[in-house]
């Protein structure tokens, strides 16, 4: 693990021991990304991205964009943006994985097309040989994710999630569609991350339009995700991501 990885979990570290020590439903989302960004360091360690130090630098910037917002929210809930507002202001009541499915909705479909832009320098869209190895790279995370996806399902029961009988039996169904709608999702980002793009090579005025519709559509997928029913193998069959 890299100092900087390691200086950013070590952070998460920080704001995960009051959120568990109250009960407050913001620890689902921080766990379950508290153990993701271990997975990472370790990738990172073991060689596992075509650019180790290009991918920390990303990781950190990433995990950033979250972590500001949640500070931020605990003093000034509306000066964040919409997807992270629905998230952190959702029903305490919810099960864990409806906190975290929000929690990734604002990180996946909202922030990480901004990230991906920052550590991507306009120089860099116009080197297709160097815009595919970033590609690559980005594609490597979800190698990271599908082999957590067991153990944050045994992590979040742990958190208190209700498995009723019908749940224990989807478990392996959810599992696979969790692979198929993470797979799904890293592909708009990386279209979106083209869109912004392309607007910020218009101007500012341009690139805060492309972006507010961006919250506008990532705010909007809270509804489907809260709606009743098996949501993991819902959004298999019609996706996690949205376009802009």
């Amino acid at each position: 693990m890299t100092e900087a990885v390691a200086a950013v979990v070590a952070r998460m570290e920080a704001l995960l021991a009051p959120l568990e020590a109250a009960g407050d439903p913001a620890r689902c989302f921080l766990g379950t990304y508290l153990r993701t960004t271990r997975a990472v360091g370790v990738a990172l360690a073991r060689g596992r991205f075509e650019d180790p130090e290009w991918v920390a630098a990303w990781d950190v910037d990433f995990a950033g964009l979250y972590l500001d917002a949640l500070e931020i929210s605990r003093h000034s809930p509306d000066a964040v943006a919409a997807p992270w507002r629905r998230a952190f202001g959702a029903d305490p009541g919810l099960r864990p994985e409806a906190h975290v499915l929000l929690g990734m909705n604002a990180h996946i479909n909202y922030d990480l097309p901004q990230s991906l832009l920052a550590v991507i320098p306009p120089d860099d869209f116009a080197s297709p040989s160097l815009l595919d190895r970033r590609r690559r790279d980005h594609e490597r995370i979800d190698d990271v994710l599908a082999a957590r996806i067991g153990e944050e399902d045994v992590a979040l029961q742990g958190a208190g999630g209700r498995r009723t009988p019908l749940d224990r039996l989807l478990a392996p169904v959810n599992r696979r569609a969790s692979r198929t709608f993470l797979r799904e999702s890293r592909r708009k980002v990386w279209a979106n991350t083209s869109a912004l793009h392309a607007a910020r090579m218009q101007g500012e005025a341009a690139y805060a339009v492309r972006l507010a519709d961006l919250e506008a559509a990532s705010a909007e997928r809270v509804a489907d995700l809260l709606r009743p029913g098996p949501v993991l193998v819902r959004l298999a069959l019609h996706g996690f991501g949205v376009t802009v």
